[in-house]
């Protein structure tokens, strides 16, 4: 996709038994394990910023970072050039936590769930995409309406479900009457996207945080950093989300754009798309026009087709890929059954409410919402589901144990994932930072293009 992308993912963390009283304790004790233990990788020794103290997290042999972020343990995938490896490396941080859970022996009473709620709280907690974009390309008022239209509605096929809606704008004030309650809705982030544009992360959450810090060369690049995403279970989903992504961008910077698919308001639309609960919702254009979601997607699964195909393999497994998830939408949905996490995760909840009598409003649906997403294959209910051949081809594809230690061959996660084996074999008093290395009183290694491994200067920096 000749795109550098990362994921950053929150787990919540759920403990019974013996073990439930000090549940917040569990975070950095799996940290700490991983860290000084299991030698994953090394640890910060300096301050990143007043949240992130020495000790509180560090940079991973894979390339990757691991850390506490209020109170969640948070897992950076290192940069990636191929939708395969950004599904593997995302993967990996799911490995990374079971892993140390199992060598603990708690793996029976503590659980990383990857989701982005809390029912009982009403809390969230992210699944943050980064794309590297051209510095070159101007932003404008069409292009960020067009860009929002496909991130509202892409839900259709990366939304991962959840029991229940959520009031997040209770605390500023009143939210505006509802016509009854959700009983089930596409996307666990759709309530709590508040904003279309806004710099913040919290409370003021939006579907593009503006923040510009590329983390690389400023005068080159840009990072596109999304808070709309779900945590997917599916690698098969966590590709379609990356992947068509992707190529939006790609026909963002080529000004190949669908210019007449643009919503009135992305962030009603959001949640008017989640709440409808089937896939069939249908969102009013700015022109004063109303489309169906699923017709802006095919908008712009056209527009790829028409502008992309042909270019590399990549590319058109990502529009084949594309327009089979769009199709089996509208006429076949069971296709996605372990493809797809919103239909998964309804279809199974449906038939064990139907088996045992229980309203939508029962909690113990929401208890099984939560395992959904336990990450513990032995445990988790995504893992019990039997995919369509191609969707679990791909899910089995993407398996890579090695993901947790050895780092993308070909970005500068290369030469950093170089590095951090070379700081476990020394003391050395090392700063790790996404774009750069360095020692105590050297000049160290700027690392400004992340389509560059920088092994051979890490190499002659530590040698």
């Amino acid at each position: 996709m000749n795109r550098v992308v990362g994921i950053e993912t929150e787990y919540g963390c759920l403990v019974s038994g013996d073990l439930q009283h000090a549940p917040e304790a569990w975070p950095a004790r799996v940290k700490n394990y991983l860290f000084k233990k299991a030698k994953a990788g090394v640890i910060d020794l300096h301050y990143r910023d007043y949240e992130e103290p020495p000790g509180n997290g560090g940079f991973l042999l894979n390339g990757g970072r691991l850390y506490i972020d209020m109170g969640h343990l948070e897992y950076s995938s290192p940069e990636c050039r191929t939708i395969e490896d950004s599904v593997a490396y995302d993967l990996a941080g799911d490995r990374l936590l079971q892993s140390a859970l199992e060598a603990l022996g708690v793996s029976e009473e503590v659980a990383f769930i990857k989701n982005n709620v809390d029912h009982h709280t009403g809390a969230t907690f992210g699944c943050h995409e980064n794309y590297l974009m051209k510095r070159e390309l101007q932003f404008n008022p069409q292009l960020l309406g067009t860009l929002l239209s496909f991130l509202a509605t892409r839900q259709l096929y990366t939304g991962a479900g959840r029991v229940g809606q959520a009031s997040p704008l209770a605390f500023d004030f009143e939210p505006s009457p509802r016509p009854g309650a959700v009983p089930f809705q596409l996307s666990q982030r759709a309530d709590h996207i508040v904003n279309d544009i806004y710099q913040w992360v919290q409370f003021n959450r939006a579907i593009i945080n503006a923040r510009d810090e590329p983390l690389a060369d400023y005068r080159k690049y840009r990072r596109l950093h999304l808070l709309i995403g779900d945590s997917n279970m599916s690698p098969f989903a966590t590709a379609l989300k990356v992947g068509t992504t992707a190529l939006v961008l790609t026909l963002l910077e080529e000004g190949c754009l669908p210019d007449d698919v643009i919503l009135l308001d992305a962030v009603l639309a959001t949640r008017q798309i989640s709440h409808e609960g089937t896939g069939a919702a249908v969102v009013q254009l700015d022109d004063g026009r109303t489309r169906s979601a699923l017709d802006v997607q095919r908008e712009f699964l056209a527009a790829a087709q028409c502008s992309l195909s042909g270019r590399d393999a990549e590319t058109d497994w990502i529009l084949e890929t594309w327009a089979f998830t769009l199709d089996a939408l509208c006429t076949k949905p069971e296709l996605l059954l372990g493809g797809v996490d919103w239909i998964s995760k309804k279809w199974l909840l449906e038939t064990f409410r139907e088996s045992e009598g229980l309203t939508w409003e029962d909690p113990w649906l929401q208890s099984l919402d939560l395992e959904y997403h336990n990450i513990n294959p032995a445990k988790g209910l995504f893992f019990a589901l039997t995919p369509a051949k191609g969707i679990g081809e791909f899910n089995q594809r993407v398996q890579r144990p090695e993901a947790m230690s050895r780092p993308p061959a070909d970005t500068r996660a290369h030469g950093r994932g170089v590095a951090v084996s070379l700081f476990q074999e020394r003391s050395l008093p090392y700063v790790i930072n996404w774009d750069g290395i360095t020692l105590d009183n050297s000049p160290g290694v700027l690392m400004p293009d992340p389509f560059d491994t920088y092994e051979s200067e890490v190499r002659a920096l530590l040698t």
